[in-house]
């Protein structure tokens, strides 16, 4: 009796333990930038030592008297291992791997050599801007290009050997080179700083008077001297309307810009600037037209007219 009662004791156990092991798992994909979540992440390769210890001990008692409930021991420390590989793998939550791999497409359709970076902080001053968790030990210096895989995020102004404070291009006193997609016209897109509600659109004036401008048109970053502060090539935003600004010599517009400014995590900054100006390369397809569609409406035919035509010469 003693043994049957060990054996439904062991099961219980190891359930626990598998179910302890899922939660892991599930907590692994869950956002790293929670200092819970990663203390309990840190933990987890104790937890499923202890679990394998368990397990071990448990299948040790067991062993040589029941050796069907040994085969499921052996079976659930397999898929314990298993599940253990899989939480020291997965170092990247599912949202970041995805930010990731669009911040990797666009610095290889621009030519960018870029060291990948995650945001840590957000500052509080007048200034809007944020810190990144790579420094002066990666290799980044201060006046460099940071982007995400949606576009320009903004410049390196200072560097600690871990941090890196990045002023963002959303702020008023940002004022970024661009061209004008395809014509290559030349102009400037300054930041909206703490905009109002709705808001939130970058300023763009043409530098020539005879530049012809439209809705849907993109940017990009325009070439700087020696690559700094901006890489030529980096997406920036699309016009979304012009505006009737009196007194301006020249276009002026607003632009949407690529990247969310208030919802940044994996960006990149960029270390090596391309050998050969990208120009639009990096911009994102624009939305295609949809099906032109003809549409031939045939004239109904006249109903003929039965009746007596009046005489002209009497008037009636």
């Amino acid at each position: 009796m003693n043994g049957v009662q060990d054996t439904r004791r062991t099961r219980v156990v190891l359930v626990v333990l598998l179910v302890a092991a899922l939660a892991l798992i599930a907590i692994s994909y869950s956002d790293r930038s929670a200092p819970g979540l990663r203390a309990i992440r840190n933990v987890g390769g104790a937890v499923f030592g202890g679990a394998e210890h368990a397990v071990s001990s448990a299948a040790g008692l067991i062993t040589g008297s029941d050796s069907k409930a040994a085969d499921q021991v052996k079976t659930l420390q397999t898929q314990l291992d298993q599940l253990r590989a899989e939480v020291s793998a997965e170092r990247l939550s599912k949202s970041e791997y995805a930010q990731l791999r669009k911040l990797l497409q666009v610095a290889g359709a621009a030519q960018l050599r870029v060291v990948a970076a995650q945001v840590i902080a957000v500052g509080q001053g007048y200034q809007r801007s944020v810190t990144l968790d790579a420094g002066s030990n990666d290799g980044i210096k201060a006046q460099e290009t940071v982007l995400n895989g949606a576009g320009l995020v903004g410049v390196v102004t200072s560097v600690t050997p871990t941090t890196s404070t990045v002023v963002l291009a959303s702020d008023a006193s940002t004022v970024v080179g661009v061209q004008v997609a395809p014509s290559g016209q030349l102009g400037w897109v300054t930041g909206s700083g703490p905009a109002p509600r709705g808001a939130g659109l970058m300023r763009l004036q043409m530098l020539s008077s005879s530049a012809v401008l439209k809705p849907g048109d993109q940017l990009v970053t325009s070439a700087s001297i020696k690559d700094l502060p901006y890489v030529p090539g980096v997406p920036v935003g699309v016009i979304t309307r012009l505006v009737d600004a009196n007194g301006s010599l020249t276009a002026v517009a607003l632009v949407r810009p690529y990247a969310s400014f208030t919802a940044l995590g994996v960006v990149g900054v960029v270390i090596a600037p391309p050998r050969h100006n990208p120009r639009f390369s990096a911009l994102p397809p624009l939305p295609h037209p949809g099906p032109t569609v003809t549409v031939t409406v045939q004239a109904k035919p006249k109903k003929p007219v039965t009746g007596v035509a009046p005489n002209p010469g009497t008037g009636g």
